[in-house]
């Protein structure tokens, strides 16, 4: 089968051909698992921090991709819950222990044994993958493969970030960088929130245009004076700088949620210019948002099929690969950029 695969660590500002087209055995199911035929995958900035190393594959070579939407072509000889010829989806959670505390109480996104599909095991951007049949995800039909693909990560954990916000309606919310999941995590807000006032932060006017389009009250830039504090404001951007920008910007008791796998380095100063009066007095709080839960998954997906949540996409073939991944480091962004299989 075709794969794009990663070799090793890369600085992606002296090579942007990070991945290497390559043809690998097909793999085989063991008794729990399924044969996934991928119709899709969504490029995810979490690529680029596997791919420079901010989290880095613990083997290599690997296939990257942890937004999949595929066929079931076969099945092993244990698997009950899905069928061949299903459509399934495949998010950013390949596995985990299903034994400990956390697992055991359904937050099995804290499992110590997470297994991150795409990093620590073989992914999307390739024409097939393998997954254990309860890592898999029935796709709505509302949805073509391309369209459900971001919604396997840029969805679920923007979803995953709303809920740990604690919005309620008729509040107001920020969201800092408006790529693949914030742009769903407002047609979430509209929807769940209708009296809700929308600000969204953004460098490019391009962005905050389309923030504006699909309904934000304001729009402007990290380092803009606001009209209003927010009761919390969720975090997409990969650097710290709107970190402390966002802090300025909550109400007292106010939260920000850091919808992140890791940070880029390079104003990572920024945050040790913190004043406590202006950022964090009066009981504000700062959550992390650690990978996703089955749950998660799913509960998304009736969401977002409910609604219907229709993402925009960009769509790059499989050989293409490092073109899409290179507009992304180079913030070339209209919300999320997906591969499609031939």
């Amino acid at each position: 089968m075709k794969a794009m695969i990663l070799n090793s660590i890369s600085d992606l500002k002296h090579n942007a051909m990070p991945l290497e087209m390559s043809y690998l055995p097909k793999p085989v199911p063991s008794d729990y698992e399924v044969l996934v035929k991928v119709l899709a995958c969504g490029v995810c900035h979490t690529e680029l921090d596997e791919i420079e190393g901010r989290t880095p594959p613990p083997v290599f070579p690997v296939v990257p991709g942890h937004q999949v939407v595929g066929m079931v072509e076969s099945t092993g000889s244990q698997v009950t819950k899905l069928k061949q010829g299903q459509r399934v989806g495949v998010a950013w959670i390949y596995s985990s222990c299903g034994k400990c505390s956390f697992c055991l109480s359904g937050r099995e996104n804290l499992c110590n044994k997470f297994i991150a599909t795409g990093r620590d095991a073989n992914g999307g951007y390739a024409e097939y993958m393998k997954i254990h049949e309860s890592y898999a995800y029935p796709v709505p039909e509302v949805f073509t493969s391309p369209q459900a693909a971001p919604l396997l990560c840029a969805g679920t954990v923007g979803y995953r970030s709303l809920m740990l916000s604690g919005l309620r309606d008729g509040g107001t919310i920020g969201l800092t960088g408006f790529g693949a999941s914030a742009h769903l995590v407002l047609q979430m807000i509209k929807y769940r929130f209708p009296k809700t006032k929308i600000f969204v932060f953004a460098r490019s006017e391009n962005e905050r245009s389309f923030a504006r389009e699909l309904g934000a009250f304001w729009a402007g830039d990290t380092t803009d004076d606001v009209p209003d504090k927010m009761d919390s404001i969720i975090d997409t951007t990969p650097v710290w700088k709107p970190v402390v920008e966002a802090l300025k910007n909550l109400k007292p008791g106010g939260r920000l949620v850091i919808n992140a796998i890791r940070k880029e380095e390079t104003d990572k100063n920024q945050l040790l210019n913190l004043d406590f009066s202006k950022h964090l007095w009066m009981e504000k709080e700062i959550r992390s948002v650690a990978n996703v839960t089955r749950r998660d998954v799913t509960d998304f997906l009736s969401l977002a099929a409910e609604i219907p949540i229709l993402p925009e996409i960009q769509e790059f073939k499989l050989d293409d690969a490092n073109i899409a991944l290179m507009e992304l480091k180079k913030s070339k962004i209209r919300g999320a950029k997906v591969l499609v299989m031939d």
